[in-house]
């Protein structure tokens, strides 16, 4: 039992200078958890609510102050003095007091931050490690021994992670697996440096990169987009197939329009969209698919999925929102086999334990996720060991709120997780 003393709180700045939120929570035996909670550029609209300030003459209305308030206000006065029993009485009593079907009225930002950090001080008041303790929370059909997520590693980027030159957000590297935890960074890290090097003779332009670290040249296309990413991994060395896969994260929600979507100069159907993807498929070592429809377009999600499921992985992120109801519905639907699992779309550490468990009683895929928006907090690499996450999506392999993680990663390797 675990007895609250004390919530703080305070805004903070996000890895694109954005405010987010940080809390700590003290318990009545002194032990500290401290979280800082990420924010994402390429939301879905069935996210819960990340609570912003309005005021347009700071932050140009992005501000959390009232999402701090809340912290050190009604959520401090609720939980104060409580004694409770698990991590899930934590969280209910989070969701009860908003009172919100999306998290809306006092933050899903402010309820992420009590939650993880009162995660943090309960395993630090049992002298375990983070990662343990989140193992500790999944019931025994999902309690897998804890294991390091294979990384996915943003090579280049369009979308709303770049600038828009194309409609493709991001195409990832993903090592195959069976090598260390150190090697497949390595292998990654070199390919990123060729890439940086090609990019500067290619589009004779120093590497300037997207709010997850991937590179962001002027692509003429998203098709050249895969074609230098192929080159740029043999360049360094690797294999298709052998040293490598392709990834690739459409987040389409962001050029649908009416009906259609605008890829590049082109506007098409959703027939033609997975005739597209399919010829990608055929033409590349493909991994997976992330978001290659819009979030409501179910329909195409299901032709989607019998076109190309079984021979890529079919990945819902703003289809799917870590939210139960969605997640089933997809299951019902067969409209997708993968979960990309990102906390802050549903709020608290529990209801995306449910999201867990819904993937796999239906064998599905699962894909820890950081967002665009992030800081130097590494508790989402513990997450992904101890929820035993098939892969972790993090970033590049750049820039210190991605190398959090990561670094993360390699102590935890050090110490024998496998």
């Amino acid at each position: 039992m675990s007895q609250i003393r004390v919530l703080r709180a305070q805004e903070i700045l996000d890895s694109r200078g954005r405010p987010t939120v940080r809390c700590a929570v003290r318990l009545e035996s002194g032990a500290l958890g401290q979280a800082s909670v990420p924010s994402g550029a390429s939301t879905g609209r069935h996210e819960a609510w990340e609570l912003r300030d309005g005021d347009p003459r700071r932050y140009r209305g992005l501000g959390c102050l009232t999402a701090v308030a809340h912290i050190q206000g009604e959520i401090q006065d609720s939980l104060q003095g409580l004694t409770l029993g698990t991590q899930r009485e934590l969280d209910d009593q989070l969701v009860r007091l908003d009172g919100t079907g999306n998290k809306s009225r006092l933050g899903a930002n402010a309820l992420l931050a009590v939650s993880v950090a009162f995660a943090k001080a309960v395993a630090a008041e049992r002298g375990m490690q983070l990662f343990a303790y989140f193992h500790s929370l999944l019931p025994s059909p999902l309690a897998r021994t804890p294991a390091l997520p294979l990384p996915t590693i943003n090579l280049f980027s369009g979308g709303r992670h770049a600038g828009g030159q194309v409609a493709v957000q991001d195409v990832l590297i993903v090592p195959l697996p069976g090598g260390t935890l150190p090697d497949q960074l390595a292998v990654m890290a070199e390919i990123y440096a060729t890439a940086a090097d090609f990019v500067e003779s290619k589009y004779g332009m120093r590497h300037l990169t997207a709010d997850e670290g991937g590179l962001a040249p002027p692509f003429a296309s998203a098709q050249d987009m895969l074609a230098d990413a192929m080159a740029c991994a043999e360049a360094a060395g690797f294999v298709a197939g052998k040293d490598f896969l392709i990834a690739i994260d459409a987040a389409a929600s962001h050029f649908h329009d009416h009906g259609m979507y605008r890829f590049d100069d082109q506007r098409l159907t959703t027939t033609e969209l997975i005739a597209q993807y399919a010829r990608w498929c055929d033409s590349y070592p493909i991994y997976s698919i992330e978001d290659g429809l819009a979030e409501d377009d179910w329909e195409g999600w299901q032709a989607l999925y019998q076109r190309l499921g079984g021979q890529t992985i079919v990945l819902g992120d703003d289809l799917l929102c870590t939210h139960p109801e969605r997640i089933r519905q997809a299951q019902e639907q067969q409209a997708a086999d993968a979960l990309l699992l990102k906390v802050n779309q549903i709020g608290t550490l529990s209801e995306a334990m449910e999201a867990l468990q819904l993937a796999r009683q239906a064998n599905w895929h699962v894909v820890v996720s950081a967002r665009s928006g992030e800081t130097e907090d590494s508790w989402l690499a513990d997450l992904a060991v101890g929820w035993h996450a098939d892969n972790i999506k993090v970033g590049s392999i750049t820039q210190s709120e991605r190398l959090a993680k990561y670094n993360r990663l390699l102590v935890l390797a050090d110490q024998g997780i496998a």
